[in-house]
C-alpha cells in the first residue's frame, strides 16, 4: 500500500513539475484550488515543490517565498469559495432530502448551523493549518451558511500562513524538498484514524438513537392497544 502511495505521489510530482514549467505561478493557483475543492491534491507536495522549482532553482532570493504564500492562498481561496457555494446553494436541500440515508438528520444540520455560528470563524482559520481537514472544511461551512466575507478572509489568511511555510521549507531543502512530505506523511495516518473514530462514534450514536426511538414508538403502540 505504501509503495502504491509513493508511485501515486511521484505521478503527482511529475504532473506538477510539468504544470509549473508551463504556466509558472498560475499552476500553483490551479493546484491549490483543486486541493481546496475537496480533491486530494496534497499541498504538502505542491507548495514545497513550488518553493524549490519556482524560487530556489531559479536563483531568486528567499523573500520570493512571499509569492508562494500569495499565489497558494489565492488558489486555496478560489477552491474554497467554489466548495462553499456548492454547500450553501445545494448542500442543505440535498442533505435534508437524502441525509437520512447517510445518518444525517435535520437536527444534525441545525446543530451544524449553530456550531458554525459560534465557532465557524476560528474553524475557517485553523482548519487551513491542518493536513487532510483543510481539503474538506469549506463544504460544511457553506451548508452552515457561515458569513461569506469572514469565511473568505480567514480562509485566505490561514492558507497564506500554510503556503508560505511550506514554500519556505521547499526553498530551504532545495532539490531535497520531497523530504518534507516524507516527514509529514506519518501525520496523515493519525488524522485519518481520528476521522474514522469520529465517524464510527457518529454512526453508533445514530443507531442507538434510532433503536431507542423505535422502542419508544413500539411501547406507545402497545400502550394504545392495551387501552
Amino acid at each position: 500500500m505504501i509503495h502504491g502511495i509513493e508511485i501515486l505521489e511521484q505521478a503527482v510530482v511529475q504532473f506538477l513539475e510539468s504544470l509549473f514549467g508551463t504556466v509558472g505561478w498560475f499552476g500553483v493557483v490551479l493546484a491549490m484550488a483543486i486541493e481546496s475543492a475537496c480533491i486530494p491534491l496534497p499541498s504538502e507536495v505542491t507548495m514545497p515543490l513550488a518553493g524549490w522549482f519556482l524560487i530556489e532553482a531559479q536563483g531568486h532570493a528567499v523573500w520570493h517565498v512571499v509569492w508562494a504564500g500569495v499565489y497558494g492562498a489565492l488558489g486555496c481561496t478560489i477552491g474554497s469559495v467554489v466548495t462553499y457555494w456548492v454547500g450553501a446553494l445545494g448542500g442543505r436541500p440535498l442533505l435534508e432530502r437524502y441525509g437520512k440515508y447517510v445518518l444525517i438528520s435535520r437536527h444534525d444540520i441545525e446543530r451544524a448551523d449553530r456550531w458554525f455560528d459560534r465557532w465557524g470563524e476560528a474553524t475557517a482559520f485553523f482548519s487551513r493549518l491542518l493536513p487532510v481537514v483543510r481539503t474538506f472544511i469549506s463544504l460544511p461551512a457553506g451548508v452552515a451558511r457561515m458569513h461569506f466575507g469572514r469565511f473568505t478572509l480567514l480562509s485566505f489568511v490561514g492558507s497564506f500562513i500554510w503556503c508560505i511555510v511550506l514554500g519556505w521549507l521547499g526553498y530551504v531543502f532545495g532539490s531535497r524538498w520531497e523530504l518534507i512530505r516524507y516527514y509529514m506523511r506519518p501525520f496523515d495516518i493519525p488524522i485519518i484514524i481520528v476521522g474514522l473514530v469520529l465517524v464510527g462514534w457518529y454512526i453508533y450514536r445514530h443507531v442507538k438513537r434510532n433503536r431507542a426511538f423505535a422502542r419508544s414508538k413500539n411501547s406507545s403502540r402497545l400502550q394504545e392497544m392495551s387501552d
